[in-house]
């Protein structure tokens, strides 16, 4: 029987188990740049024996970020300060994807700066609001995607790809999750275009599959995975298709022979969906699960079923720097504090204490 203990072959790239780390926003960018600190790269070299570690999402350019202090890969700066989370990772063994997160229509203008305003597949404003630094902000109308605006994103997402391998990742993933950019040209409460990227199934899941296409291009397919989440309503989505387009999806990407397909589950309802995707995906299959309480060590019984290769852990991880150590012994496990999730020092990102 396969267990969460035992290594996987993630196309070519040997991790050591299966406990993977999730991507999880923390906004502890150096402001000015978007500059990784020295503080970044000790919080992901603390937690480097997790088979794989997925970054907090990562803007490919400027106009994606969507919340303060996040950090980008868009600049030879970035791709600097990258270089020293990526050896800090390395030099203890183990490997490191970036997740390239485009915000789309989930930003402000005053966390974007220098004149810039949030983007998105269509002029649709979603309801609701965001943290824009000084305070809580109503979102605004996004300015409606050009098409040859269309084309520069994605050359923006297979970029930061490139930059992501000169920094020293071993891979990248494209954020198709959460309500961002990628989301919104699925959903179509967001996506109102009568052109060749909206409308039908087949037009909606072409700036996914393109964005896909030009990162494998970029730095291979064996260096890709992709992120989704079925039926998540987060940041004001609405599916109304969902059983039909992320089949879809995944049969278009398929026959690309990226690495691995991530799958997030907002409800436990769309697991039958989740083993339908698992099917039709050949390659390594990561689930981050619908559960109650933060993912916890019940759930590595879906590596035993069969269910997922790997479990991807995010608020325990956060709090367990040596989770795979802990799920291994049964525990104990450091509860995490929520007050210190976003922004902040030290407290509540490397202070956690280990075994």
């Amino acid at each position: 029987m396969t267990t969460a203990f035992d290594a996987v072959d993630l196309a070519g790239t040997r991790l050591a188990n299966r406990i993977a780390m999730a991507p999880m926003t923390r906004s502890r960018a150096e402001t000015a740049g978007r500059l990784p600190t020295p503080l970044v790269a000790e919080y992901y070299a603390q937690r480097a024996t997790a088979g794989l570690i997925i970054t907090e999402g990562v803007q490919p350019t400027a106009v994606g970020q969507g919340y303060p202090d996040t950090p980008g890969l868009h600049s030879a700066e970035q791709i600097a300060a990258w270089r020293e989370v990526t050896d800090a990772v390395h030099e203890r063994g183990g490997k490191i994807f970036a997740q390239l997160m485009h915000a789309g229509r989930i930003s402000h203008p005053e966390v974007l700066g220098n004149g810039l305003h949030p983007v998105g597949p269509s002029a649709v404003a979603p309801a609701g609001q965001l943290f824009a630094g000084p305070g809580m902000k109503d979102f605004l109308t996004p300015r409606e995607l050009t098409a040859d605006e269309i084309h520069e994103t994605i050359e923006g997402f297979a970029q930061a790809a490139r930059n992501a391998v000169e920094a020293g990742f071993d891979g990248v993933e494209i954020h198709g999750a959460n309500g961002y950019l990628v989301h919104q040209f699925l959903a179509d409460n967001a996506n109102r275009r009568t052109d060749e990227w909206g409308g039908s199934v087949e037009n909606r899941i072409r700036f996914a599959v393109e964005v896909v296409k030009a990162v494998a291009a970029a730095v291979g397919p064996e260096r890709t995975g992709l992120r989704v989440s079925p039926a998540n309503t987060y940041n004001d989505i609405a599916e109304t298709d969902t059983d039909e387009i992320y089949p879809a999806l995944v049969t278009a990407i398929e026959p690309l022979g990226i690495a691995y397909l991530h799958v997030t589950e907002p409800k436990p309802e769309v697991r039958e969906l989740t083993l339908a995707l698992r099917k039709a995906f050949s390659g390594v299959f990561i689930l981050n699960p619908a559960t109650e309480d933060p993912t916890g060590p019940d759930d590595l019984a879906l590596i035993e079923d069969g269910t997922a290769d790997l479990v991807a852990f995010g608020a325990l991880f956060l709090a367990n720097p040596d989770l795979p150590a802990r799920l291994r012994a049964g525990g104990p496990f450091n509860t995490p504090d929520p007050a210190t999730f976003f922004g902040g020092d030290h407290r509540g990102y490397t202070d956690y204490p280990a075994l």
